[in-house]
């Protein structure tokens, strides 16, 4: 669950100039393709395509959907698994990795935890020790079995309950740009919910696709240009009150609403690492972030503080 700390504008993503907009509504959010060049109609027919394909993705990635494989696996008791679908196996798999990459600060695990810290009733979170203890000891990658052959997944404790909303978008964007490069469209926008985005080829005229950036309040933070590449953020504003609205990343190594950081972002070669990564940075210190980023040249990152600076890390 992310708040959105950028907006998609500038480098031609404008309808008008030889763009093209198309919009659909779909994993709580609204997700945006913008085509550069193309005939409008045939622009549009490949736009329905991909919108066609985040129906389906959601649908098989939604815990909120009582069919989708995130629903069944969700379901089992300990020792238990199930075959999933290519998509819900492949998040895992990213998940997973940076689960380790990152020391566990990304988990898509936190289904626990998430029940605790937004109850069902729309009550204030005030969870109890003892509660926090019990969700932790159903959190963590170490309680899935990812079966790579058969494409199952298995739980090795009941009650273990994951939620790929940390991924999901990313990854539907990915797979949508993936399907407009099958209908030969190489210079495109496409945004999930303005989280995150990812730009490929250049517009006329332009290096790239520029994406502004701004905090959690609005306050402008400058603009990245992106040319086959993806950027993420994640945010959690810093005057509100902590319920509701307020901070709402999950720590996972505590069990905790995060605290530190006021916003992340991350520049990554896929918006499906870029999506996982957004979230972990948001959690980790600084220090930890840039040592990611040493070990990780492909990834720039940035980090909004507590006190309101930025700190950039990688090539931006």
């Amino acid at each position: 669950m992310t708040q959105s700390p950028q907006l998609i504008s500038a480098g031609g993503a404008r309808e008008g100039a030889g763009v093209h907009r198309f919009a659909h509504e779909a994993m709580g959010a609204v997700f945006e393709i913008f085509v550069a060049g193309d005939e409008h109609e045939y622009a549009r027919q490949a736009a329905a395509a991909a919108f066609e394909e985040l129906d389906r993705l959601e649908g098989e990635l939604s815990r909120f959907q009582t069919t989708s494989d995130v629903s069944q696996v969700n379901a089992l008791k300990a020792g238990q698994a199930v075959r999933v679908g290519l998509a819900t196996f492949e998040c895992l798999k990213v998940a997973a990795q940076v689960n380790a990459d990152t020391g566990g600060a990304f988990d898509v695990t936190i289904g626990r935890l998430f029940e605790l810290w937004w109850p069902k009733d729309g009550s204030k979170p005030n969870p109890s020790e003892q509660q926090l203890a019990a969700a932790r000891a159903r959190t963590g990658m170490r309680l899935l079995a990812l079966d790579e052959a058969e494409h199952a997944v298995g739980v090795r404790a009941g009650g273990v309950r994951i939620d790929l909303g940390g991924i999901g978008k990313g990854y539907a964007v990915d797979q949508m740009v993936a399907l407009l490069r099958e209908w030969s469209i190489e210079t495109a926008l496409v945004h999930g919910g303005q989280s995150t985005v990812f730009g490929t080829g250049t517009p006329p005229g332009k290096e790239g696709w520029t994406v502004a950036m701004s905090d959690p309040n609005g306050k402008a933070l400058g603009s990245v240009c992106l040319k086959d590449r993806a950027l993420s953020g994640s945010g959690s504003p810093p005057i509100r009150a902590v319920w509701p609205g307020g901070r709402h990343i999950i720590d996972p190594c505590s069990g905790r609403l995060a605290e530190g950081n006021l916003g992340a972002w991350t520049v990554t070669p896929t918006a499906t690492v870029a999506d996982a990564l957004s979230t972990a940075f948001l959690v980790m210190s600084p220090k930890e972030v840039g040592q990611y980023c040493r070990r990780h040249p492909e990834v720039s990152g940035m980090l909004l503080l507590a006190d309101g600076k930025v700190t950039r890390f990688g090539k931006w």
